[in-house]
């Protein structure tokens, strides 16, 4: 696959999987509004852009074995926890500095896949030297 085409199918999955958790959060709302017919009709559409969204997945080779699929987890969760969102943090506090706007700077409780870690490495049977050592060569 092209470069181009490859950045194209990038962008159609992370805009289907965004359309995905969007509907199903949708959903909830109308079910709490008491819309059953429209929470059916936007989890329907969930569904299908998650069709849409593993079958991109699935071009870009992005679907490997179970246990190639936990480490991509793991490195994955340990990416948001450790880099992405630390980096947001910054990025925040300096625009606040700029600017006056407020930052939220801390977290009220451990940020989502905080504890991922823990529990993919439970089911691929990782020990603490094992892990350790994927820390260090940089794998997760």
């Amino acid at each position: 696959m092209k470069k181009m085409t490859e950045e194209n199918v990038k962008a159609a999955l992370a805009g289907e999987s965004q359309a995905h958790i969007k509907y199903l959060a949708f959903a909830e709302k109308a079910v709490a509004e008491k819309l059953p017919n429209v929470a059916r009709a936007f989890k329907a559409n969930a569904y299908a852009e998650q069709i849409h969204a593993t079958n991109h997945l699935k071009t870009l080779g992005g679907i490997g074995t179970t246990k190639e699929n936990l480490d991509a987890a793991v490195g994955g969760e340990n990416f948001e926890v450790e880099e992405m969102y630390p980096a947001y943090v910054v990025v925040a506090q300096a625009q606040h500095k700029m600017t006056g706007t407020p930052v939220r700077t801390k977290w009220a409780c451990r940020p989502v896949g905080y504890d991922n870690e823990h529990i993919y490495l439970k089911y691929l049977g990782y020990g603490p030297t094992r892990l350790r050592k994927l820390k260090e060569t940089g794998v997760i």
